[in-house]
């Protein structure tokens, strides 16, 4: 899937993927696709709460060499 900007955010730990996928979904139009790559599986639970509060949703999320994949469309 296509995605209009990425952040990696491995080895970070709540709350500081929030804080930076909040950042970089300032900078962005609603429609697109942020890809977030994250290590700390409680990060997961807490971009997916995110999502939800900012009208956001997930597009996919797969796991890569103990790294979660996200794709995250700004609502």
């Amino acid at each position: 899937m296509e995605y209009d900007t990425e952040i990696d955010l491995s080895g970070l730990n709540c709350p500081l993927p929030i804080l930076k996928t909040k950042a970089t979904l300032a900078t962005m139009k609603p429609g697109e696709m942020l890809k977030i790559i994250v290590t700390n599986s409680d990060s997961v639970r807490e971009l997916r709460i995110y999502a939800k509060q900012t009208g956001s949703t997930f597009q996919e999320i797969s796991e890569k060499n103990d790294a979660h994949v996200i794709l995250f469309k700004k609502g």
